[in-house]
């Protein structure tokens, strides 16, 4: 059911014996770390030296860290393989996903707003190259994912848009810019396709409900394209697509309908056996709920290998997944015909990527490489390239408001908006982690260097909280009560900009009566929206007249979004690459 010698393989005789034979002087317990993807919690070497091995993994993900770190740990995890490892890495939208002090060049959407492939092919190069400096052989993307429902929080700004042509197009120069690497794989996400549901696999089930010939055409056609380019993986998403299962089985009761990850009508019925998929396959992440609210975890470990899938994504505890499936290989739950297959795809992978024929210390590059490859000159000017053409004037119905220049709005208050982070947020504000970026002062400062007299804006509410905290207690009217007349709310102000920086989710706005975080004001003053996060902000503020997605609060794009306001809207190059209206008929008005 393997064929070594073809696409993506493309082994000779000599590799395919050692794909043969390693399989062959396996023990049981290497044949099952062979099928597991570990996620580390620590770069310590003990830890790495048990997962190697007591565990025998196949491949790795890793916790961020700095490059430097993660290099070292590579090289621990290979000095202690047996079978050289696959690490992975999560370059979707630039070296940062590799580790933390990697170059984001720019997100699948950002990147999309441009509609420029060359922009793709550079993503999965430059990100890619820093990937490999320090040590890691594949990246989990492209994201291939179709935005079709604007709800969808989990891909809408990973996914190249919201046309399939273009995810396609996209995709494939990703993978192209990636393939220039030598040895470098890729395993694109999220097979069958995400973005249809709203819910998040993360926290529930996820559904494509498209039917064959729909699915086809779209979601289809995408992946077709990449195994046309040579993909050798795939990750499977926890996502069920019920009309195609029930075309390839008939027969399917409602409640044996799986994710694809555990559905054998989608893994092996659709992707192996009517598109012909003949790469590796890797489950996404085992902890999300789309997956473990299937069965118990005893069962879903076998059942997501017989279903397909060659590789399984994270154990939760090492000591009881790994005996799980070790007990499943040995009863024949896991039969011995399916055990071999998975293996062929795995080691075949290896031998694709020449780990078979590099020395342990040649696995990993010198430490050097860190140095002189990550934060390149030529990556940073790619991210400032992509944000100078991805900013996209959605929404102008007052068409007098550009140019802003300080000789018409020179009093400009900002309007921060938060998205409802939770408590995860609030951590990595505490810690100052990445993503915890103050975009409203940035945004100030930008302004404030071209001449503006730029001020952010306060609410009731937090003047409140600061009075509480000095230990007074104030009436809540000034919070639900503060109204004063329209004209002095705008008097020492010019021009508002609404600043929606939202990375997932919905915004969360304060509800101060008379108060500005709700712009109720667009008649009376002018007034700017812009989403420098999820870019879908008009299904909450559908009365803004002015409406700008930038995709991201980096410095790059700030400067591009400040340069392009104040040249008015012939400046702004990027084209909406979803339905940034979100279907709404009012968000148009």
């Amino acid at each position: 059911m393997v064929d070594l010698k073809a696409v993506p393989y493309c082994l000779d005789d000599e590799d395919c014996r050692w794909v043969e034979d390693t399989i062959l002087n396996m023990t049981d317990e290497e044949k099952v770390g062979q099928l597991f993807f570990q996620l580390t919690q620590s770069q310590e070497e003990e830890h790495l030296r048990e997962l190697m091995e007591r565990y025998h993994l196949g491949g790795c993900r890793y916790n961020a860290a700095p490059g430097q770190t993660i290099q070292e740990q590579n090289r621990t995890l290979q000095k202690y393989a047996k079978i050289p490892i696959i690490i992975a890495c999560n370059t979707e939208a630039g070296g940062n996903g590799a580790c933390e002090d990697g170059t984001m060049i720019g997100s699948g959407v950002k990147i999309a707003a441009t509609d420029k492939e060359e922009y793709a092919y550079a993503l999965g190069r430059m990100a890619n190259e820093e990937a490999a400096a320090i040590g890691c052989n594949m990246a989990f993307a492209p994201v291939c994912d179709i935005v079709y429902n604007w709800e969808n929080t989990e891909v809408i700004n990973r996914a190249f848009g919201s046309d399939p042509q273009r995810v396609a197009r996209m995709s494939a120069a990703y993978l192209r810019g990636a393939h220039t690497i030598p040895g470098f794989a890729c395993a694109a996400k999220h097979f069958p396709g995400n973005g249809l549901d709203f819910r998040d696999a993360h926290l529930s089930n996820n559904v494509n409900d498209l039917d064959p010939e729909e699915w086809d055409a779209t979601y289809g056609m995408v992946y077709k394209t990449l195994f046309e380019n040579g993909l050798e993986a795939v990750m499977a998403g926890h996502i069920m697509l019920p009309r195609y299962a029930r075309a390839i089985d008939p027969d399917l009761k409602d409640e044996d309908m799986m994710p694809a990850t555990l559905s054998p009508e989608i893994m092996t019925g659709l992707l192996r056996e009517r598109m012909g998929f003949n790469g590796m396959v890797v489950t996404d992440a085992s902890h999300m709920v789309a997956m473990t609210d299937r069965m118990k975890r005893a069962d879903m470990l076998p059942r997501a290998i017989n279903a397909g899938c060659d590789m399984f994504l994270f154990f939760n505890d090492p000591e009881e997944d790994f005996a799980a499936m070790l007990k499943a290989y040995r009863e024949g739950v896991i039969s011995e015909a399916r055990m071999k297959e998975a293996l062929t795809r795995i080691l075949g992978l290896k031998a694709h990527m020449g780990l078979h024929k590099k020395p342990k210390e040649g696995l990993v590059p010198p430490s050097a490489a860190v140095a002189q490859t990550l934060g390149k000159d030529g990556y940073k000017e790619m991210q400032r390239a992509i944000s100078q053409d991805c900013i996209t004037l959605v929404k102008y119905k007052d068409e007098d408001v550009l140019p802003l220049i300080p000789q018409r709005y020179r009093r400009v208050m900002i309007v921060h908006i938060k998205g409802a982070g939770g408590p995860m947020g609030e951590i990595m504000q505490m810690m100052g982690l990445p993503g915890a970026d103050n975009a409203a002062e940035l945004l100030k400062e930008r302004l404030c260097e071209k001449g503006f007299d730029a001020f952010i804006y306060e609410s009731p509410l937090e003047r409140m909280k600061k009075r509480v905290a000095e230990g007074e207690r104030p009436s809540l009217n000034l919070y639900f009560a503060g109204k004063h007349a329209v004209a002095d709310f705008v008097r020492d102000m010019d021009l508002v900009i609404t600043l929606c920086d939202v990375p997932s989710g919905r915004p969360a706005f304060g509800m101060s009566k008379g108060g500005g975080e709700i712009p109720w004001y667009v008649f009376e003053i002018p007034v700017i929206v812009i989403g420098c996060g999820q870019p879908t902000m008009l299904a909450d503020i559908p009365q803004a007249r002015t409406y700008i997605n930038t995709y991201d609060a980096k410095e790059s794009t700030f400067d591009a979004l400040v340069e392009a306001l104040q040249k008015g809207p012939e400046a702004f190059k990027g084209t909406d690459p979803i339905d940034s209206f979100c279907g709404l008929a009012d968000a148009r008005l």
